[in-house]
């Protein structure tokens, strides 16, 4: 009986340079994340910590964000889930 082989190890993926580029943040979003421009999967872990920061998951839905004034100003909205915030954070970077 055949042994199977061992699948060959691939090269890690190089980051793609447009997910690196700095991006300078809106006024808005600046007074979360600091104004110096930052690559944006930087921008969106900067969010995460201020979000968990200020315990503002909704409880019974760790999917949903509870926006306070600061992010209200962001998101335009007293709430949004997950997956529509990098909506929301790409309209504030440029």
């Amino acid at each position: 009986m055949a042994t199977p082989s061992k699948p060959t190890p691939t090269a890690k993926r190089a980051a793609s340079p447009a997910l690196m580029k700095p991006l300078t943040p809106s006024p808005e979003l600046a007074a979360i994340v600091g104004a110096e421009p930052l690559p944006r999967g930087q921008v969106v872990s900067k969010v995460w910590d201020y979000i968990r920061t200020h315990n503002l998951q909704n409880p019974a839905n760790k999917r949903e964000i509870l926006a306070d004034a600061a992010l209200k100003k962001v998101f335009g909205r007293d709430s949004c889930t997950m997956f529509e915030m990098n909506k929301y954070l790409a309209q504030h970077l440029k």
